[in-house]
C-alpha cells in the first residue's frame, strides 16, 4: 500500500519526539531523543547543540534516519533524510513550525551553541505492528515537491566549535 503525504504529515504531527541515528567520526552508530517539528513538505526542524555528539556526527555526514512513535498503538515511523542549516531568511518560518511544536524550545532560545537543522526526507515508511491489523506502508517521495522554500534557501552546516 501506499502512503500519503497527508498520513505521513498527521502521524508526524502528532507527536514531537523521536530517535535520530547519527554515524561516528569512528563509523559507529549513535542515537538520542530528539524534538522536531514537520513542515507540509514532511522536512523535519531539529533544535540541538553544536557541541553535541549527533552535530558533530551530522556535520561530517549530514545523513540521518530517525524512528517516531512506539507504544502501546504499536506505530512507528521510519525517517531517513539530509540535514542541512536552513538560511537566514527561511529560519523564521521554521522557528514558527518547530515552537508550535515545540512551545518549551522558546526557553532554550539564548542557549549558547544552540542550533536549527532542517531534514529532507528521502525515504519514509510508517509500520503498524498491531498483530489484528498489521500493514508497512511507504511514502512515494515524488509526490514531494523537488525543492521547497526552505530547502532552497539553506547551506551546509558550519563547523563545531573547538
Amino acid at each position: 500500500m501506499t502512503l500519503s503525504i497527508v498520513e505521513v504529515y498527521n502521524f508526524l504531527g502528532r507527536r514531537n519526539l523521536g530517535v535520530i541515528s547519527t554515524v561516528s567520526e569512528q563509523g559507529t552508530p549513535e542515537a538520542a531523543l530528539i524534538n522536531y517539528g514537520v513542515t507540509e513538505h514532511l522536512e523535519l526542524i531539529l533544535e540541538t547543540l553544536q557541541t553535541s555528539r549527533k552535530y558533530k556526527n551530522l556535520y561530517r555526514n549530514p545523513n540521518m534516519a530517525m524512528v517516531v512513535g512506539t507504544g502501546k498503538e504499536c506505530l512507528t515511523c521510519q525517517y531517513e533524510g539530509v540535514v542541512s542549516w536552513p538560511s537566514d531568511a527561511a529560519l523564521p518560518g521554521l522557528l514558527d513550525i518547530y515552537f508550535a511544536a515545540r512551545p518549551e524550545g522558546l526557553l532554550h532560545r539564548g542557549w549558547p551553541d544552540l542550533v536549527y537543522l532542517l531534514v529532507r526526507p528521502i525515504w519514509i515508511r510508517i509500520s503498524n505492528y498491531d498483530l489484528m491489523d498489521w500493514k508497512v506502508q511507504e511514502l512515494d517521495l515524488q509526490d514531494l515537491p523537488t525543492e521547497t522554500d526552505q530547502m532552497s534557501a539553506s547551506v551546509a552546516l558550519p563547523p563545531p566549535p573547538e
